[in-house]
């Protein structure tokens, strides 16, 4: 009996592992897919978004049908307002970054909002926090310093402001009892913000196959599928956990980006990620060890 009890911690363990694994990568692969779509084919960044998001709608729809139905949370509109933001800037972000670049702005942005927020609402800062939020922060400036090897401006602008916008949603979406619930409420709720986007964007709209294809599989794949498989997971893992397995979305992005897409890996770009991500990192561990004790 005991033998059996611990095979089948094992292969739970394994279980979880190579669920957030696969999780990772496909949020990685949102960043994949539209560099590939709006860099290799002529569709736009609107009709991107909203093939996106109405394709992640109509997944998650059909993942939370199947589940006995519940008088909880569906979403709202002001946090599907953020989720729409988010989605439309990180496309029309993507047409100059790399996928690697795209990702560590991202990822940078929405953590320095969530951190933000707290510090706002009272949270107090230890010195190794406050050493790794100036790490972070010397990072994320020298990566856009003007410069050979600098991302365009407008680009990381914008890929700021997605993250900025997702962190928004992420600090709504805080405490929700069915997060899988919520997120395809708030999915459906985007679906008339990108089709609003659309039409007054009409003039300038071009439509790809292979495009669209991509978009549908970046909404229902690997936003629609990739929520649902982490939500599935999440409650297994230490807040601290989930936090920074995340630091690695940005490195899989950069990688996918050189070997799919034959993008360059700029010395640049080490150096900024391994600050953003190690400052972020430090930030993280000690919350949780904060939190522990």
């Amino acid at each position: 009996m005991v033998l059996q009890s611990a095979m089948a911690q094992q292969h739970s363990a394994a279980r979880l592992a190579v669920l957030t694994a696969v999780t990772m990568v496909a949020f990685a692969a949102n960043s994949w897919l539209c560099r590939l779509a709006l860099s290799r084919t002529p569709v736009d960044p609107a009709t991107f978004t909203s093939v996106r998001i109405a394709s992640g709608a109509l997944v998650l729809a059909l993942i939370v049908a199947r589940a006995r139905p519940r008088a909880a949370d569906r979403g709202n509109w002001i946090s599907a307002a953020a989720l729409f933001a988010y989605a439309a800037a990180f496309s029309f972000a993507y047409r100059s970054l790399t996928a690697g670049t795209g990702a560590l702005i991202l990822f940078g942005a929405v953590q320095a909002t969530m951190i933000a927020w707290d510090v706002l609402n009272g949270a107090r800062l230890r010195l190794m926090q406050l050493l790794g939020l100036a790490l972070a922060l010397a990072g994320l400036v020298g990566l856009v310093l003007p410069g050979l090897a600098a991302p365009p401006l407008a680009g990381s602008l914008l890929m700021a402001a997605a993250g900025i916008a997702w962190g928004a949603y992420s600090l709504r979406g805080r405490g929700a009892t069915e997060p899988a619930r919520v997120t395809a409420g708030n999915f459906a709720r985007a679906v008339p913000f990108a089709l609003a986007l659309s039409i007054a964007t009409l003039g300038s709209a071009t439509l790809d196959t292979i495009g669209l294809a991509f978009a549908i599989a970046s909404g229902a794949i690997t936003s629609g599928l990739g929520y649902a498989i982490w939500y599935s997971v999440l409650p297994s893992l230490k807040p601290t956990t989930a936090a920074t397995v995340q630091l690695s979305v940005p490195v899989i992005a950069a990688i996918g980006g050189v070997a799919f897409m034959g993008e360059t890996l700029t010395l640049r770009l080490v150096i900024a990620s391994a600050a953003i991500l190690g400052g972020i990192a430090l930030v993280i561990r000690a919350s949780g060890a904060r939190a522990s004790r």
